[in-house]
């Protein structure tokens, strides 16, 4: 997924300010421990892991 994407989904889910703030204070188990933004950044794919702790619509799965 693009990370124009990913952000685009992210803003859908939680509003544009809340999805920065969760990407950077919110680690998953799933990306060892790895905030989002950490995860981005060692270039791992997160969007499936996001998928797995939130409940997000079918339509932006």
């Amino acid at each position: 997924m693009r990370l124009t994407d990913f952000w685009e989904r992210m803003d859908a889910l939680f509003g544009p300010d809340y999805a920065r703030s969760w990407a950077r204070d919110f680690s998953l188990s799933a990306l060892d421990g790895r905030t989002v933004e950490q995860a981005i950044a060692a270039g791992i794919e997160i969007w499936e892991a996001v998928c797995g702790v939130v409940d997000v619509p079918s339509l932006l799965r």
